[in-house]
């Protein structure tokens, strides 16, 4: 199942999130006299083009992982700037290609995209009655209002950016601010399904960041919490289940490498439970399917470690039996039936 930011199907608590970028947030109100563009807004749109839905390297981005810059640093000589993890790779700048003699820290630059995240999206602009000549000095009025979400689909894009560029710490970064925005939210609305869903996929990122950098217990602390909020929401969601059972698998992985096998069997099981949950429903949902097959081969796996040879044999042929019934139509998914059924034949050879 592909990631997807989980911001991409927000709708604010008003109902107007989820609109596409330039389509009015509020229905145009009737003219009045005295007050002409009374309570009509239009969305943000950020003067850098950083926009959530929008590809842009701006002024304030590193050439380099292609994110905001994080930790900025400047090459000496030539005095470009980039993220420090993504220059310190390098030993000529990748602009100019001029020898780098030294590195310089440039705090005032971060300061100023410290500041621009800060305020990032939280402004809204009176709309321009089309109607009515715009008066020029005319003043407009402006209206401040908390749209965090937004800017959270615009933090989680800067975050996702980073990642494929390998700073895991400035993906964190970026992801803890978009944290702390849904748990503000969630403070003030309660335990919305939506409001969860999001929280708990951004915490599940933030497990993955604490993992790729050898941290292992903040990553379990996060994928706890990750799976707190993800029971909190429906089961009938097929994306929210499956991000659930991952989060699960990935503390029993932590737990496996520990060498806790009981622990990890346990959270294993749990991630099991989910996805045999899903599939009573959803018995045509092929990557459904092969989920449970992957979750039984966990379990099995760590009972054999444990000596329950017998079970492990059992749970092992109950996915095989389930991925020789399953039958599926795309090559993608097909290769990975095939591929996990060669790997459960391997593992019962081995016994």
């Amino acid at each position: 199942m592909t990631p997807v930011c989980p911001f991409t199907k927000a709708s604010r608590p008003d109902g107007t999130f989820g609109k596409k970028s330039g389509e009015n947030q509020i229905k145009p109100q009737p003219v009045n006299d005295n007050k002409s563009q009374q309570d009509a807004s239009i969305p943000p749109k950020c003067p850098f083009g950083y926009d959530s839905q929008t590809f842009k390297l701006g002024p304030l981005s590193c050439v380099i992982c292609q994110a905001l810059l994080f930790q900025c640093s400047k090459c000496m000589p030539c005095s470009h700037i980039y993220c420090k993890v993504c220059i310190s790779r390098f030993k000529d700048c990748p602009l100019c290609g001029a020898d780098i003699e030294k590195i310089e820290d440039d705090p005032n630059l971060q300061g100023v995209i410290d500041r621009f995240i800060e305020g990032h999206a939280r402004i809204k602009r009176s709309q321009i009655d089309p109607d009515k000549e715009e008066i020029e000095h005319d003043k407009k009025t402006v209206i401040y209002e908390d749209v965090s979400l937004e800017r959270g689909a615009f933090l989680m894009q800067q975050a996702m950016r980073a990642l494929r560029g390998n700073n895991i710490e400035s993906a964190k970064s970026r992801l803890s601010v978009c944290a702390e925005d849904v748990r503000e939210q969630l403070q003030r609305t309660g335990n919305t399904p939506e409001l969860c869903s999001q929280l708990g996929a951004v915490l599940g990122m933030l497990g993955d960041c604490c993992r790729a950098t050898g941290d292992a217990s903040s990553a379990i602390s996060y994928f706890e919490e990750s799976v707190d909020f993800l029971k909190k929401v429906p089961e009938d969601d097929l994306e929210i289940t499956h991000t659930l059972s991952v989060s699960l698998n990935k503390i029993g992985d932590l737990k496996y490498y520990e060498g806790d096998l009981q622990a990890a069997r346990t959270y294993y099981f749990q991630a099991l439970d989910v996805r045999r949950s899903a599939i009573k429903n959803q018995l045509t949902v092929p990557s459904q399917v092969i989920d449970v097959a992957i979750s039984l081969a966990k379990v099995a796996d760590v009972d054999r470690n444990l000596g329950n040879k017998d079970t492990a044999i059992s749970s092992f042929q109950e996915a095989i039996r389930l991925l020789e019934s399953l039958t599926v139509e795309e090559a993608g998914l097909e290769q990975r039936r095939l591929s996990v059924l060669e790997f459960l034949n391997d593992q019962l050879g081995k016994k």
